[in-house]
């Protein structure tokens, strides 16, 4: 009989393998992030866990979607937008999970890229209807089921060991069943970051707050923070893999005839350390003198 966890997996599995014009997820998107496609593969793999959804980093100009007039009852507006700007029509302008190239050249036009316009205007006195327009820098986050507690711990240990400082274990009572399948999420909030760049006029037209030098600085800063965002990519790759590679290698020996781990090795000595002191306090005993 196939486990819960099992179940799960064979699942998500199936719909990971089937052709990118036919596979879909909920992410804006839609498919695995090319980035971290490897260490997708790598850790489905291992035979006790397996990813629910992922983000490899990103950096992203967002506009708000519509806040609910503050005199106005939450039944009015079904489709505001909720504390950080998303739903009520909210929308990426610019969505990319690699650095951007041309920061130091001047053949990219940041305005035209991120779709804002010069104004002349400050944003309207309403700023709790203002829509502003953000560029964000995010970086990797996973979120993996695992099979036992065991496979949580090692999951948990490569994250943070890696530099995933805020990653963390959800789902940590047991099913009716009796079966234990923690969610650990992957990830660092420490570099991050979040810039109002713009707003969304009366008119329609996304208004920029900043201007084009400083636009190319974010944008300098976010390509930084991929390489930051990399390097902890492969930390946590390495560290997991070699945490199954431990694991496999002392099960390996577990079932070999005579092998024991070393706290059944400390005990034997042990015990034999003190068998020998016994015969040797018998044999002397009972010797005797000799006249």
């Amino acid at each position: 009989m196939l486990t819960r966890f099992r179940t799960r997996k064979d699942k998500i599995l199936e719909q990971l393998a089937a052709p990118d014009d036919q596979y879909h997820d909920l992410s804006p998107k839609g498919s695995v992030d090319a980035p971290i496609r490897c260490l997708i593969d790598d850790i489905n793999c291992l035979e006790g866990l397996v990813t629910t959804s992922s983000c490899s980093g990103r950096i992203s100009v967002f506009l708000e979607g519509r806040r609910q007039d503050t005199n106005e009852s939450p039944t009015e507006d079904a489709s505001s937008a909720g504390p950080g700007g998303k739903g009520g029509g909210g929308a990426w302008l610019y969505l990319s999970h690699d650095p951007i190239t041309d920061v130091e050249g001047e053949n990219t036009d940041f305005m035209a890229l991120f779709g804002l316009s010069q104004g002349e205007h400050p944003p309207r006195p309403q700023k709790s209807k203002c829509r502003y327009i953000h560029l964000k820098f995010e970086p990797m986050i996973l979120h993996v089921l695992t099979a036992s507690i065991q496979d949580c711990q090692r999951l948990l240990s490569a994250a943070l060991g890696a530099g995933f400082r805020e990653s963390g274990a959800v789902s940590l009572a047991p099913t009716k069943n009796g079966e234990l399948n923690p969610i650990v999420a992957v990830r660092s909030t420490g570099y991050s970051y979040d810039a109002i760049i713009g707003y969304h006029d009366d008119s329609g037209d996304n208004i920029a707050l900043v201007d084009e030098h400083y636009l190319r600085t974010l944008v300098g800063i976010a390509n930084d923070r991929f390489r930051t965002n990399l390097e902890r990519i492969t930390r946590f790759r390495n560290a997991l893999l070699e945490q199954y590679t431990i694991q496999f290698a002392q099960s390996n020996k577990s079932s070999q005839p005579g092998w024991e781990d070393a706290e059944t090795r400390k005990r034997r000595k042990r015990e034999e350390g003190l068998a020998r002191q016994q015969a040797l306090k018998a044999q002397d005993s009972g010797g005797g003198s000799k006249t």
